[in-house]
């Protein structure tokens, strides 16, 4: 679940932020911003662990590819024109090689939609506010969406136009169209308990 913080002492509650103001904020982690409002982002440390998880799966296949860069849950994402002071942080994002080259990182926030957006859905996250951003996401042209739900072990692979499957823990992740040869056991996104390896404990 997102809720409204309220802003560093120094800025007038009735001052909305600006995209650059969220950039020189002392401590924004976590946060994003909403049209100059800002909201902090529900992420649990279990939640925590399998983005992790699932930032760690993807740089490992784009190294070995280069199909693209993959950023963690504080990289921002100004995904519309109309809208500036509209920032979100994916838990997880992707941007393909042919969109992207390493001077063209930015210092502050990505301009631009990434291909893939992953969200790791935390406990008190509501459905209505996970499913929102979700068509936000493809509103601003993302071409697939994970959400992973680490208490079900499930991830729901989405696509624009309302194309989707579920994937449980005996299921593979893949994306053909967008990760060429990328396969993950959907398993092996959500680290057992500390002491248990995965496929069972000792005897």
């Amino acid at each position: 679940m997102t809720m409204l913080v309220e802003a560093p002492s120094t800025v007038r509650p009735e001052v909305r932020l600006t995209a650059e103001d969220l950039l020189r904020l002392p401590d924004s982690h976590g946060l994003e911003l909403v049209d100059g409002k800002l909201v902090e982002k529900n992420r649990g440390a279990r939640a925590s662990e399998v983005g992790a998880e699932v930032v760690f799966r993807l740089k490992l296949h784009c190294r070995t590819t280069g199909h693209g860069r993959v950023f963690d849950a504080e990289c921002g994402y100004r995904l519309f024109p109309d809208r500036p002071n509209l920032v979100r942080k994916p838990d997880v994002s992707f941007v393909a090689g042919e969109r992207l080259t390493q001077a063209e990182v930015p210092r502050g926030h990505f301009a631009l939609a990434p291909d893939l957006a992953v969200e790791v859905v935390s406990p008190n996250d509501l459905a209505y506010e996970v499913s929102a951003k979700v068509a936000e996401y493809f509103a601003a042209g993302v071409r697939e969406v994970w959400v992973v739900y680490p208490e079900e072990q499930l991830v729901e692979q989405r696509w624009p136009g309302g194309g989707g499957r579920w994937l449980g823990d005996r299921d593979t992740l893949t994306s053909e169209d967008l990760l060429p040869g990328f396969a993950c056991p959907v398993s092996e996104l959500f680290p057992p308990p500390a002491g248990q390896a995965h496929g069972g404990g000792s005897e």
